[in-house]
């Protein structure tokens, strides 16, 4: 009988935490989900966190601001995986999560660590533009500590989720996609690779147990899902019965509608660019130090784009 890692999962409630969980107990791992003791008042997340213990999970209570707790919590399982939502801006979430490589080097029992990545690849990012860049920055620190920590590990990039891209066909800002005119990157050509919330959860716990993605990237690229924005517009078109009126935005006038936005709109729009006028994650073959997800696990019947707008009729 297959011997399944017992999983703890820090940052369970929120958007891909929650699929994260549900991935785990399905595969029937042995799943632990740490609940912080200062959460406050917050009442949707204490219904989810006791959700996900009437599902078979278990709770874990601790503090980022006590480092024992954090050691215990780790020293329950086997595998670690970080889930903490993305701020865009410097000091959160990269102080948390270097918080918890700490605790994972002084439990010395992980023998998988996962970090709360899940998008773009950082490494591919050194020429990434301002402000955008702090992220893919924040991410390689994180991964350094890892390295000098010797932790195992499995970097997932997962590429664009689908709720906030394919939903609003590639558009910053909406997330239903429209019935009447949308705006086009440039010509809305460059390639890009779009992934379903639930498949990126289930392709990460596949990874766990799996000595193949060991110390390596994961890329998720569903061969059905890397596709232009005009491809996906079309996909929607062929599903409304019409052709939208299309406006085409280039990246000089994007990058100085930039400038009047918040910073931390700023950040999300610097990666849109990167994603949508420089084609950054399909403009590269994934190498021998990485994995493509839908090879090693074609059992995964990952939802396409086509089968994704459909819930949108």
């Amino acid at each position: 009988m297959e011997i399944k890692s017992k999983v703890l999962i820090v940052g369970g409630t929120g958007y891909l935490g929650k699929r994260l969980v549900k991935a785990s107990l399905g595969l029937g791992h042995e799943t632990y989900v740490f609940q912080r003791e200062d959460m406050g008042v917050d009442i949707e997340k204490v219904q989810k966190l006791l959700s996900f213990k009437k599902k078979g999970a278990k709770l874990v209570i601790g503090s980022f601001n006590d480092h024992q707790s954090l050691v215990n919590a780790v020293k329950l399982v086997d595998v670690v995986i970080c889930a903490i939502s993305g701020v865009h801006i410097r000091s959160h979430q990269i102080l948390l999560q270097l918080k918890l490589v700490d605790a994972i080097k002084e439990a010395g029992n992980i023998k998988r660590f996962l970090p709360s990545e899940f998008g773009t690849d950082p490494a591919r990012m050194e020429d990434a533009i301002e402000p955008g860049r702090i992220t893919f920055d924040d991410k390689m620190v994180i991964r350094r500590a890892i390295a000098e920590a010797g932790i195992p590990f499995t970097y997932v990039s997962a590429n664009c989720f689908a709720g906030y891209f394919v939903g609003g066909l590639c558009q910053p800002g909406f997330i239903i996609p429209p019935t009447d005119r949308v705006s086009l990157h440039g010509d809305g050509n460059q390639k890009s690779i779009y992934v379903d919330e639930d498949d990126i959860a289930m392709y990460t716990l596949k990874t766990i147990d799996d000595p193949r993605t060991l110390n390596k990237t994961l890329y998720i690229r569903p061969p059905k899902n890397i596709l232009s924005q005009r491809e996906v517009v079309e996909i929607w078109e062929s599903y409304i019965g019409k052709e939208l009126d299309k406006f085409e935005i280039s990246k000089e006038d994007f990058l100085a509608s930039m400038k009047g936005a918040k910073y931390e709109e700023q950040v999300g729009l610097t990666h849109y660019y990167h994603v949508c006028y420089e084609g950054c994650l399909a403009n590269f073959e994934v190498g021998d130090d990485a994995e493509e997800a839908s090879n090693l696990y074609p059992d995964v019947q990952y939802t396409s784009v086509y089968d994704y707008l459909k819930r949108y009729l």
